[in-house]
């Protein structure tokens, strides 16, 4: 097997090809020509529904030269809270650890713990508290962040907090089923990061 270790290489080193990156990839929206003609040939008279990929925004272009802004989008099920905001950093409480994105970082997704999301724009610094969520960093300096839950964190009340943290720890103490234990981890878990992100 190994003498025949210097054969694959020296085919790998000549081999050219390689899945090109998102970035690589036209801006312009796409359409599905395929699907437009096999439905013209099935139903000539009724013009083709637009697909998914119609609606969608077109990817704004890399820059050649890193932007002195990050653009975040921060969403909630029910409100957007930022849309094309341009800040100088958001720190994201990935479940990797904290996570500082500033503008040309690296593209990256990111799943979000309960903690402190900071967006700090000069010497203005905002903060939310999150439930959980996901981050999507894109190569051109946009950020969409998307969380379950959201809330600024001079709204919270540090004695609900003690008290909610209270409660679920006797609640886990006392659960007889692996139901009742696992909606008691979540919510010591969850007022344990809130206590934490008061106190810190």
């Amino acid at each position: 097997m190994f003498r025949h270790g210097s054969r694959f290489l020296s085919r790998a080193s000549t081999m050219r090809w390689r899945r090109p990156f998102s970035t690589d990839l036209p801006a312009e929206a796409y359409k599905d020509s395929n699907f437009v003609e096999a439905w013209r040939k099935a139903i000539p008279t009724v013009e083709p529904p637009s697909t998914p990929s119609a609606f969608m925004a077109t990817r704004p272009a890399t820059p050649s030269s890193i932007p002195s802004k990050l653009t975040v989008n921060f969403v909630l099920p029910y409100s957007s809270e930022l849309s094309g905001k341009e800040v100088d950093m958001v720190i994201i409480p990935a479940t990797t650890g904290q996570m500082g994105v500033l503008p040309g970082h690296v593209a990256t997704i990111a799943e979000l713990k309960p903690g402190i999301l900071s967006i700090h724009e000069g010497n203005d610094v905002s903060k939310y508290f999150v439930s959980g969520g996901f981050a999507y960093v894109h190569a051109n300096s946009f950020a969409d962040i998307i969380a379950v839950e959201a809330v600024p964190l001079d709204l919270i009340d540090p004695n609900l907090v003690q008290k909610g943290l209270t409660d679920f720890t006797q609640k886990l103490s006392t659960a007889s089923t692996d139901v009742e234990k696992a909606e008691a981890q979540i919510g010591v878990d969850v007022h344990s990061a809130l206590n934490a992100a008061l106190t810190g």
